[in-house]
């Protein structure tokens, strides 16, 4: 093997493989850019993957049949006129803190295209599970702010949007497109942990040097590198930014969970989900714009039979703890004002209780819920029908959550553009920002 091939080998590019933060496009902002004054700084979204059902948990209907109500109690929250179930009393006492959509509505049925539906805010090609990311996607909104923080602060380290611990999916052969960089290039694609934030031996092996190469040694090689290559300017970027972050401990620092009492650690669970949502707020306060925690893995929330036992035993306990936890987290170190947090799913669960005590696949209507960011809080937008099957009144899709976000942030969703491949610009959202959040 010649030395040159020796020094490519050896150079990290698995973490740009990962997270390619300097190759923004530079030239593909089109229109008004001007930001507007946001009222937040960065975003974590917990999705919670395979639908969780809405009417189980954030939206009640006490008064429809037996066949639709189901078992749970509706219990009064903070806020005056606002029940959620007897499932989530911790989350109930902070209603005054959250924001409910209860009227979110698509037409994607199956999962990976109503996970795409959700986290891109449109409608994929076709309405399937069975489907995985392509060069052509159009991005989700987290990669979308990541691709907006690369173009505002090119020179920064730390990853602008991180997913933890896995990708969005319905089981890893099929992996939910949109996530990545798609039609804005690999090279926004997010940075995936693809560890699990709850093992003992958790670390973000991507970022750690090798033990047989010390940091002076790897630069060195780098330098080297750049004098050897051809003239290549996306590569050497990309090989730079690799060198950079391995070579930056206040990177691998915010991975490094070992470094938060026990106490705190205790207080998110010690279970997958919990510590994914410590790492989001960890990465939070080192400077990432957007982390998505997947509630995962794959579609765990898919509830078809077994519903009611499923949620009350399994699925429910540690999301409400991880939630709370991180939204009293947020407070109390001065960050919720700043962070939006959003608790989204592929969509909702259906009015009627099937044989097998399950609920099934119903995108008609749904439940997302906000909190921080500067929004307002302690209220409902929309509302459902009866039996929690249609909006009833103030219909939002997913891409006017996206619009709220964005404004959040400070960034006009109509007037910002991004490129396609076929030579297209697409605005960062065509849907229209919920003005009772944002006044």
């Amino acid at each position: 093997m010649s030395d040159r091939r020796h020094l490519l080998i050896n150079t990290p590019l698995a973490v740009a493989g990962a997270w390619c933060g300097a190759m923004g496009r530079l030239g593909q902002l089109q229109g008004d850019s001007t930001r507007l004054a946001p009222k937040a700084k960065r975003v974590v979204m917990i999705f919670n993957a395979g639908a969780p059902s809405h009417h189980d948990l954030f939206d009640p209907k006490p008064d429809a049949p037996e066949s639709v109500r189901g078992p749970f109690r509706p219990i009064a929250t903070r806020v005056p006129g606002i029940r959620f179930t007897e499932l989530i009393p911790d989350l109930a006492a902070r209603a005054d803190k959250l924001a409910l959509i209860r009227s979110l509505h698509h037409t994607h049925t199956q999962h990976n295209s109503g996970m795409h539906w959700s986290i891109v805010g449109k409608p994929y090609r076709i309405d399937s599970t069975l489907i995985n990311p392509g060069s052509q996607d159009i991005p989700s909104i987290g990669t979308l702010v990541g691709w907006l923080t690369r173009r505002e602060e090119p020179s920064r380290l730390m990853p602008p949007y991180v997913i933890t611990p896995h990708p969005h999916c319905d089981s890893f052969a099929y992996i939910t497109p949109g996530q990545f960089g798609g039609c804005l290039g690999r090279e926004h694609d997010p940075l995936v942990v693809a560890a699990d934030p709850a093992a003992k031996d958790f670390s973000m092996k991507s970022l750690e040097p090798s033990k047989d190469l010390p940091l002076d040694r790897m630069r060195g090689r780098d330098h080297l590198l750049g004098m050897l290559s051809e003239p290549a300017p996306v590569f050497d970027r990309l090989r730079r930014k690799a060198s950079e972050l391995v070579s930056t401990p206040a990177v691998r620092a915010a991975f490094e969970l070992s470094r938060e009492p026990a106490k705190v650690r205790d207080r998110y669970g010690r279970h997958t989900w919990g510590q994914s949502h410590l790492l989001a707020r960890r990465l939070l306060e080192a400077g990432c714009r957007f982390v998505t925690t997947v509630n995962g893995p794959s579609i765990v929330w898919d509830t078809h039979k077994d519903n009611f036992n499923g949620l009350k035993n399994r699925l429910v306990p540690p999301m409400q703890r991880a939630f709370v936890a991180l939204l009293d987290d947020l407070e109390e170190r001065g960050m919720l004002e700043e962070t939006l947090v959003v608790w989204l799913g592929d969509f909702g669960r259906t009015p009627t209780i099937n044989a097998d005590a399950g609920r099934d696949h119903w995108p008609q209507c749904y439940t997302a819920v906000v909190a921080g960011g500067g929004l307002k809080m302690g209220q409902t937008i929309g509302a459902s029908d009866r039996i929690g099957a249609y909006p009833k009144d103030s219909p939002h899709t997913p891409a006017d959550l996206h619009a709220t976000i964005l404004s959040a942030l400070g960034y006009d969703p109509h007037s910002i553009f991004y490129p396609t491949p076929d030579g297209r610009t697409l605005p960062l959202s065509e849907g229209q920002p919920i003005r009772a959040l944002l006044s």
